[in-house]
């Protein structure tokens, strides 16, 4: 199985799409022509992660947005809209507080925690648990998949529904998240930092998007970081959808990202 850096196509008004923890471009496989149909768009995945460019030794907190920043130079993208969930939605908010974002929707975000906050120890946990079980899984993933059963426990904790996700994407996901270096070094990082942000240099329009099934980043409970430093922002409340919008309900994804874009 191949993994690439990157995908764009379309044509419009430039978008930007980033993936979550473990995650590779493909997470957006489902929402891609409802976005190409209207927008110029450059999917990417981030450093680290399958595919993906290698990440920086000593890994630092600006290595993901630095990345990103480098594609869209390349892509001759001055700013762009971006969506970005998990991971993704916090590097997207970084890339609004250097002014390259022109609107931001954000997923289910990581990052944000203020200082003392210590509730995301328990979200790391499950990244390093989870891509022990997959390392184990992934030789498997054409079988695992091959039954409704093995479909539903492989997507569990990306979407409440996935009858209609791809069976071939799933193994794609399943395999990108085993075999993704990523993880120790910016579990590392975000042990030691944080994955702090700070609001005030983002001046572009913020919509926040969570399921209410979510179960790596539960809400409303773990989105309470981003109320108090976004008091202004748009939110939508997803019901009964889980921790991958795109996967989960991608038609009303790809909505809620063109009307905001």
């Amino acid at each position: 199985m191949s993994f690439t850096a990157a995908h764009r196509g379309g044509a419009g008004p430039p978008l930007v799409l980033l993936h979550g923890f473990t995650d590779t471009w493909r997470t957006w496989e489902l929402v891609l022509p409802a976005l190409e149909r209207e927008r110029d768009v450059l999917a990417l995945t981030l450093p680290g992660h399958a595919g993906g460019p290698p990440l920086p030794d000593p890994v630092t907190g600006d290595a993901a947005v630095d990345a990103v920043e480098r594609a869209m130079d390349a892509a001759g993208f001055g700013t762009a809209a971006v969506a970005g969930t998990s991971l993704g939605g916090y590097v997207a908010l970084q890339l609004a507080a250097r002014g390259r974002a022109s609107a931001v929707t954000a997923l289910a975000p990581a990052g944000g925690w203020a200082a003392g906050d210590e509730t995301f120890r328990e979200t790391l946990t499950y990244f390093t648990d989870m891509q022990e079980l997959l390392r184990a899984a992934a030789v498997h993933a054409e079988a695992i998949v091959s039954t409704r059963e093995g479909r539903r426990r492989a997507t569990a904790f990306m979407a409440e529904s996935y009858e209609h996700i791809p069976p071939e994407l799933i193994v794609h996901l399943m395999r990108g998240a085993a075999d993704c270096p990523a993880v120790g070094p910016l579990i590392d990082l975000a042990l030691r930092d944080g994955w702090p942000l700070d609001p005030e240099p983002i001046g572009c329009p913020v919509r926040f998007v969570w399921g209410t099934a979510d179960r790596i980043l539960e809400w409303p409970r773990t989105a309470a970081r981003y109320r108090a430093l976004f008091p202004q922002a748009d939110w939508v409340e997803l019901d009964g959808v889980g921790h991958c919008p795109q996967l989960d309900v991608p038609l009303e994804t790809a909505q809620l990202i063109l009307g905001w874009s």
